[in-house]
């Protein structure tokens, strides 16, 4: 099935909702395999925000993922497939570079995403996939109308990932992250969200992840 996205500015639906058919019997597997495989994979927060996901030394493709917290098809694609794409990095098929971004220009959607987002920034590597999950399960709405991720609301989601970092609180309250989010976000060129990469190459659906990741 196609992916539905998010287009840049105000919201509307385009494509097939959100389906991971092809996936959907291996989604009953919660989170990376455990032993050796789960324990050699690294989170690494690179100069422009983005999250690398990988095993080092892994020869495996590389998904770059773009996505807007406040993006509602974000939010199924994440629930949808984000633990299979988390256990095939466990297994060395897939490496996943999370790239946060706002496409919104109407607000409260774009204030939303930009308090998110910087938000994550404040975020240590080992804390943030379950940040990432906080913010997806607390996303504002009716999307489009809803005001929502208020910093409070953000540090709590923070607190509740784990981060005991002293200078967490502070991070997000005073949107330190902010204007470095969004002067990353002006060098990011697509037309919406969630949009996939699969080795430099854009996909319509996830399926070719997988068809690819048994090559491996």
């Amino acid at each position: 099935m196609e992916l539905t996205v998010e287009r840049r500015g105000r919201s509307k639906m385009v494509g097939a909702f959100v389906a991971l058919a092809v996936l959907a019997g291996l989604l009953i597997i919660a989170g990376l395999p455990k032993g050796s495989a789960a324990q050699d994979v690294k989170l690494v927060r690179r100069a422009d925000g983005s999250m690398l996901l990988g095993r080092p030394g892994a020869n495996a493709p590389v998904l770059d993922l773009f996505e807007d917290f406040d993006c509602p098809f974000c939010k199924e694609l994440h629930e949808t497939s984000g633990r299979r794409l988390e256990q095939m990095v466990g297994e060395g098929k897939l490496t996943v570079v999370f790239h946060t971004v706002t496409i919104f220009t109407d607000e409260p959607s774009r204030s939303n995403s930009i308090r998110a987002a910087a938000a994550a920034r404040c975020v240590p590597s080992a804390n943030w996939l379950a940040f990432r999950d906080k913010l997806y399960g607390m996303q504002p709405a009716p999307h489009g109308q809803a005001t929502g991720y208020t910093v409070e609301e953000l540090v709590a989601a923070g607190r509740s990932a784990g981060v005991t970092d002293a200078g967490f609180e502070q991070c997000v309250t005073s949107q330190r992250h902010a204007g470095k989010h969004l002067e990353d976000n002006a060098k990011i060129r697509i037309d919406g969200t969630p949009t996939l990469l699969l080795d430099g190459r854009p996909i319509r659906d996830l399926s070719a992840i997988e068809q690819q990741g048994t090559s491996v």
